[in-house]
């Protein structure tokens, strides 16, 4: 178990001390993702920035995920775990995850704009991953712009997802990955919710 967010970007920082050298990207997964971001990234001198996916609920399911959305919009669907549900249903609970990322978005990185992703390294950092559907869905969107290398780190994910995962990324960095999994708070002793205040201030505080 980790003991907070702030031991376990410890610990990754750790594992990706060899990118120092290469001015690479840091993006945390808002909220908690964020504060271990900020540790990867003081520790490796490097830029900090966010990056922000929504999942699409199920109907009348919203916590089960049947697609995400990515920072561009764009709607992501898993071929392998998709459940069908009519067209005009993804496109309507898409269209109000896409205002929600641009209010997310406006909310946490203000008029600051995005950094270049072409030809960096980018380090992808959460706080642990579950089903993985949204951190698909931000990997894709990486991808799209053309990194020279796109690492993902996680403090903690089960063991299928990681190997699901190592499939979008050039290298996952996961040290805790149990094959019997419930939720990532489980491996917290402190996984206390992070506000958008500490959010902002991070992000701040960093790039200062």
């Amino acid at each position: 178990m980790y003991r907070d967010r702030t031991q376990a970007g410890e610990v990754l920082a750790g594992l990706l001390t060899g990118w120092r050298s290469r001015d690479p990207l840091v993006l945390g997964v808002p909220r908690g993702g964020v504060i271990v971001a900020a540790v990867v990234a003081s520790a490796l001198q490097a830029h900090l920035d966010i990056i922000v996916s929504r999942k699409v609920g199920a109907p009348g399911n919203p916590e089960f995920a049947v697609a995400a959305v990515d920072p561009d919009g764009e709607l992501f669907i898993d071929p392998e775990s998709f459940i069908p549900v009519s067209h005009e249903y993804l496109e309507r609970a898409a269209a109000a995850e896409r205002r929600e990322i641009s209010r997310r978005l406006a909310l946490w990185r203000g008029d600051r704009e995005e950094p270049p992703v072409a030809g960096r390294t980018v380090i992808m950092v959460d706080d642990g991953i579950a089903t993985g559907l949204t951190a698909l869905a931000a990997l894709t969107y990486l991808r799209r712009k053309s990194p020279s290398r796109l690492i993902l780190a996680v403090p903690v994910a089960p063991a299928d997802t990681v190997a699901k995962l190592e499939r979008y990324a050039d290298e996952v960095v996961c040290p805790l990955r149990p094959s019997l999994f419930f939720a990532v708070g489980e491996w917290y002793e402190d996984f206390t919710q992070v506000t958008d205040e500490e959010v902002r201030k991070a992000l701040q505080s960093h790039n200062e």
